[in-house]
């Protein structure tokens, strides 16, 4: 979006006017459809998140697979996008899922996932899994490149500097996919949805990289697309470095061209 500003120089004491460009932010609404016991098939609307319009389909089908509401894309019956910042989601009638837990999420935290002490032992009974030693192993000097690697795509961020990217790297250093939004949370939330669509899932072969800092809320969505690696630009959170402990995801957090600091590894990253 085009907006008009006012550019001020303190140094020459002067000023002009220019447009600028914004990053767009609109509300959008998730409304499911799914079979009640009690009352049959039912409609709740189950989230709303302020996010960048595009991709709305992989964002809702992302959030849907970390939140293990579905396990794969054949689950959705019909996706209705015609009414403006509003998708509807019609599970099939052989899909169950957890409404409490989903609602008391919710509740407890809008936006940054589950919250508190428990938090860890609440992804056991969520069908998280821990990761197993795998195939994917990626030596240092090419993770340092996947910073540079990253912004090069970023062409949102670099029309606006005000988005986020997550983007899917190859073990050679490779950035092969990437999805930017306004939210550091819904843009993981497209790429897994665009690789839930695409029927990439787990990623057993492949990393993430962020863009900003490792929040527990992205090692939790990583962690249900069972990614054996997650590389941020940023810091971690301390419970983002307790579950990538415990459940085994290598997690690498300030990288830079020259250095970039080890949080929890199992031989993935060579050296």
């Amino acid at each position: 979006m085009f907006i008009n500003t006012t550019k001020v120089n303190h140094l020459s004491a002067t000023s002009k006017e220019q447009d600028d460009v914004v990053a767009d932010e609109e509300p959008l609404e998730i409304r499911l459809g799914y079979i009640d016991a009690q009352r049959g098939r039912v409609h709740k609307s189950i989230a709303i998140t302020m996010r960048t319009p595009g991709q709305d389909i992989e964002l809702t089908l992302g959030f849907l697979f970390s939140e293990n509401i579905i396990q794969s894309a054949s689950q959705i019956m019909d996706i209705d996008t015609t009414k403006e910042n509003l998708i509807r989601i019609e599970l099939s009638d052989e899909t169950s899922f957890d409404l409490k837990r989903l609602e008391r999420h919710f509740y407890t935290t809008s936006s940054c996932g589950i919250c508190g002490k428990t938090s860890l032992e609440a992804l056991s009974t969520n069908g998280a899994e821990v990761l197993t030693s795998g195939k994917f192993q990626i030596r240092a000097e090419q993770l340092a490149t996947l910073g540079n690697n990253l912004r090069v795509k970023q062409n949102l961020f670099h029309s606006t500097g005000g988005t986020h990217a997550c983007g899917l790297f190859d073990n050679l250093g490779v950035v092969l996919d990437i999805a930017e939004d306004i939210g550091r949370h819904n843009a993981m939330d497209k790429l897994i949805g665009k690789l839930l669509i695409e029927k990439k899932l787990p990623m057993a072969k492949n990393g993430l990289i962020v863009s900003g800092r490792a929040s527990f809320e992205l090692l939790q969505k990583a962690l249900m697309a069972q990614c054996p690696l997650l590389v941020a630009v940023g810091p971690p959170s301390s419970l983002a470095v307790e579950l990538a402990q415990e459940f085994n995801i290598s997690l690498v957090g300030f990288l830079g061209e020259t250095e970039f600091n080890i949080y929890h590894d199992d031989d993935r990253i060579i050296i």
